[in-house]
């Protein structure tokens, strides 16, 4: 199967499904041909097997300056920079392990496990707020993006008065819904954010996580891309995953049923939901050689998209994958991608969906939307991260 345009519509009433000629493609084969708007041919990969072993390939890179195709636009004219210091997603080893080592020991699961109970009160102290304020709430605003803004900003010693400033400017600029000048606004103002917040830890450490990385030869401006990426990734992956997660109970009542009967299951509908959503739905490479992939040449400088959504919805890998299933055996899903760029908050992550999702369940027996499900306003699937803008809900009082 061979595309002219990226697939970027999701079909009518199926909200929670990758787009239905990614589905197809996948169908047809793991792998698939895939003209760049400029005219590079490049391939897409939408098969549990192959995107698991290109990501654990060192052939293939994530280099940002090899990026210079756009499913999208034509970025023919435009010279691609290399990442900017700190900003490790975007980098080979051994730029990349120079960054992502000395936070490995940040982010062990013995650690986010310690932090389940700060993670507890802050749920609980948005779940009262929500219960004072009336019967019904946008569960984004009030549950789904504060949680997470408030922990990965505790971590990183953020000012408190400073949250919601940092949460509006990432917003921006991994929401989808801007334009190019605001979205670049947006970055750069986060980054000189962070410029004056490392250099307020140097004057003044604080017990988390961007003081405790003084003591090493990082310099300020490697220590603010690094501060970026887990800002970032830190907050807006979880906040999807906890609005839209919610969303899928809420249109799956037999599983929310089975959740709220059996709360030994919540770790494994965690998972499920990680995979059934797979809001970091995409990701790219470029080979650096020629490399055999499923039976095709990928010639050194392609560019590959890889679809971790369909991948996660193989069903030579996952038993009938379009069902959520909370109570699945299978695992091993790719909703934190896979390879030395796995992601490095999954544990945290998995501790606040573990504790925020039982814990508004408990606390709301009867929740339920209050617009009908089609009129759940979704994030464009251009965006990088997949969600819901604003999940309407009631309950009784």
């Amino acid at each position: 199967m061979e595309f002219t345009t990226l697939p970027t519509a999701r079909r009518p009433g199926c909200p929670f499904d990758p787009p239905a000629e990614l589905i197809e493609a996948r169908e047809h084969g793991p792998i698939s041909r895939f003209p760049f708007p400029d005219g590079h041919e490049g391939w897409m990969v939408t098969g549990y097997d192959l995107i698991r072993s290109i990501l654990a390939d060192p052939r293939f890179s994530s280099r940002k300056e090899l990026m210079n195709h756009h499913p999208l636009m034509d970025l023919s004219e435009i010279e691609i920079p290399p990442a900017p210091p700190g900003e490790f997603l975007l980098m080979d080893d051994p730029r990349h392990s120079r960054y992502r080592k000395p936070l490995v020991g940040k982010f062990t699961v013995r650690r986010m496990r310690l932090l389940t109970e700060r993670v507890e009160q802050v749920t609980a102290e948005h779940l009262d707020a929500m219960e004072k304020a009336g019967t019904s709430a946008d569960l984004v605003t009030a549950f789904a993006k504060p949680i997470p803004a408030v922990i990965i900003c505790e971590l990183l010693g953020v000012p408190y008065e400073d949250r919601d400033r940092f949460q509006e400017n990432i917003d921006k600029f991994l929401g989808g819904e801007v334009g190019d000048e605001e979205l670049i606004a947006a970055y750069l103002a986060t980054q000189q954010y962070l410029a004056e917040l490392v250099a307020a830890k140097r004057a003044n450490p604080t017990d988390d996580v961007l003081s405790d990385l003084l003591d090493s030869d990082l310099t300020d401006e490697e220590l603010k891309g690094m501060a970026l990426i887990l800002l970032s990734a830190g907050f807006d992956t979880t906040a999807n995953m906890l609005a839209l997660g919610t969303f899928a109970l809420l249109r799956n009542p037999e599983q929310l049923a089975a959740l709220r009967a059996d709360p030994t299951l919540t770790d494994g509908a965690v998972e499920e939901l990680l995979r059934y959503l797979t809001v970091a739905k995409t990701s790219f490479r470029t080979a650096l050689e020629d490399v055999e992939v499923g039976g095709h040449t990928i010639k050194a400088g392609a560019m590959i998209f890889l679809s971790l959504s369909t991948a996660n919805r193989d069903p030579e890998r996952f038993t009938n994958p379009h069902t959520l299933d909370i109570q699945r055996q299978e695992g091993g899903h790719l909703a934190f991608s896979h390879g030395i760029h796995q992601c490095l908050g999954q544990q945290l992550a998995r501790v606040e969906l573990r504790v925020a999702l039982p814990a508004l369940l408990d606390r709301f027996p009867t929740l339920r939307l209050a617009v009908p499900a089609d009129e759940v306003s979704l994030r464009p699937e251009t965006a990088d991260i997949y969600g819901v803008k604003s999940l309407p809900v009631t309950w009784d009082a």
